[in-house]
């Protein structure tokens, strides 16, 4: 059987298939059901999101035999027809080749002779607007008075070009991109469908690159699977499509908010040697910081985003280390980066720059921001039951004299371990970048029974300890422990009671006070 790619195989044949466009569904089905229809429709919007599906449809619901109807029966020779494009009552036209006065011309005669077995004769449109100023003027008279049994439905992506007093006569139907959500939820229901197994990264990188057409999302999702079947991994995806890994974005910007210029341009040069597009790099970090500016002001409202309920809490959460005014400026300045790429001949140079500038325009002025904004950034609504159990049980540990329990000749040096754990933050940052910032805050308590190694966090700094406690994490810091001094440690975060200015022993924190002329302070004054 000849193969039929996905935006074929697909495309919805009624109107409860139709993705993303209920608003339309819901006054087209209103009209059919009152017999409320007008001559001429005007389906506008951008490429991709159904005008023609929903016009093929309007017609099979117009035309069936057992309608109107808000359902077509899909069975009758006249629903079988319009489907395979071949009824002669349902004449699709293409604007772009049809464009002229003659072809109008002989449209207007044709409209005269009545359906040869259908209850409407009904003429589709595609790209209206390309029609001439004369072929549109040839329209118009056709449209003011047009037959009973005819119906107009004028497709565009370029409303604007379509003359006014063609729009005047016609009932218009605004169609929106299609939300990233429900493009992944299609192309999962496609992947199941076809017993295709495909991670939620790469149905999320192809549901972004389709920038809201579910047509080019799901031709896309063929070319991935054509490129390699069904074992992808999502870097190749990512690849196959010219984008940059999320991750990336994340990575860059918490340099830049830990004022790293040269952790920074490591890790660009990294991504250069990577091959990665910088060019794309530069589009997708406008877009991050965009995403950040809306996650900042959005005061958790994640619909505003349309983007996964995980990467949009991660955006909110990295968003709180920046003022409004910070984001703005910064997406002003990459925006800046990407016109001077098009005044010299090179994409590292300016970005390199740019970014370094960047890091430098940080501002740590704020208190909080100097100290806090770590902790700002794991502004995780609630915790439940059995973690706050967990964390007063960790807390009661730690105030009932830890030193009591520790090991007295343990195969590490508690003085050791706070002596290289620079090396350790570093070894973690090119592992993970939020693992390496949260643990920061935390500080070396002891090392317990010989084989524990205690970190304790601030009560206010909690959330710090519950990201790091998730089985990935903590895996990451175990095995930097062990690589950086060659001994295997288990991990205990626990929670103090102790004065966030007690902060200030730690030789990490101690180093960023330095840095920045600064001094810790006490939420609760």
């Amino acid at each position: 059987m000849e193969y039929q790619v996905f935006a074929l195989k697909w495309r919805p044949q009624d109107f409860d298939e139709v993705v993303g466009q209920e608003h339309i569904i819901t006054n087209l089905k209103n009209a059919i059901l009152k017999n409320r229809l007008p001559y001429a429709f005007l389906f506008s919007g951008p490429h991709g999101v159904g005008k023609t599906s929903v016009a093929r449809i309007l017609a099979k619901s117009l035309n069936c035999q057992q309608g109107p109807t808000i359902k077509p029966c899909q069975k009758c020779s006249n629903c079988i027809e319009i489907t395979e494009a071949r009824s002669l009552d349902v004449i699709e036209i293409d604007g772009a080749s049809n464009r002229g006065i003659d072809e109008i011309r002989a449209l207007r005669e044709n409209v005269k002779f009545a359906p040869t077995k259908s209850r409407f004769k009904i003429y589709i449109i595609d790209e209206v607007h390309m029609l001439t100023t004369e072929a549109f003027n040839a329209l118009l008279k056709t449209l003011e008075e047009p037959p009973s049994f005819v119906k107009f439905i004028f497709a565009t992506t370029q409303p604007h070009k379509v003359i006014p007093t063609i729009i005047s006569r016609c009932q218009r139907f605004n169609f929106k991109r299609i939300p990233l959500n429900k493009i992944i939820q299609q192309l999962k229901k496609i992947i199941t469908q076809q017993n295709i197994q495909l991670s939620d990264e790469i149905l999320l990188s192809i549901a972004k690159a389709s920038q809201g057409s579910l047509r080019d999302a799901e031709s896309l999702l063929d070319q991935v699977i054509s490129f390699k079947g069904e074992k992808l991994s999502t870097e190749e995806v990512i690849s196959v499509l010219g984008m940059v890994e999320i991750e990336i974005l994340f990575s860059l910007t918490d340099l830049i908010i830990q004022k790293d210029p040269q952790g920074l341009i490591k890790f660009l040069n990294k991504i250069i040697q990577e091959g990665k597009d910088l060019g794309v790099l530069l589009s997708n970090l406008i877009e991050h910081f965009r995403n950040l500016l809306i996650a900042r002001i959005s005061k958790q409202d994640f619909s505003i985003l349309d983007l996964p309920l995980e990467v949009s809490q991660r955006l909110y959460q990295q968003s709180q280390a920046f003022s409004v005014e910070e984001l703005i400026s910064f997406f002003n300045a990459l925006v800046n980066i990407q016109e001077m790429t098009k005044k010299i001949d090179s994409l590292s140079i300016p970005l390199e720059v740019g970014l370094i500038k960047l890091c430098y325009q940080k501002k740590s002025t704020s208190k909080e921001n100097v100290l806090l904004s770590q902790e700002r950034e794991l502004s995780t609504p609630t915790v439940d039951k059995e973690e706050t159990k967990k964390v007063t049980t960790d807390k009661e540990e730690l105030e009932n004299d830890p030193k009591e329990s520790a090991s007295t000749d343990s195969i590490i040096k508690l003085e050791e371990i706070s002596e290289h754990w620079s090396e350790v933050i570093d070894f973690l940052k090119e592992k993970k970048m939020s693992v390496a910032s949260y643990l920061q805050g935390g500080i070396l308590k002891e090392i317990k029974n010989n084989d524990t190694l205690v970190i304790a966090f601030a009560k206010d700094n909690s959330f710090h300890k519950e990201f790091l406690e998730k089985k990935e994490n903590r895996e990451i810091i175990e095995k930097a422990i062990e690589s950086i001094f060659k001994v295997r440690l288990k991990l205990n975060l626990v929670v103090s009671k102790e004065e966030t200015a007690k902060k200030e022993e730690n030789p990490f924190i101690k180093s960023i006070l330095e840095t920045f002329n600064a001094r810790p302070i006490n939420r609760e004054l």
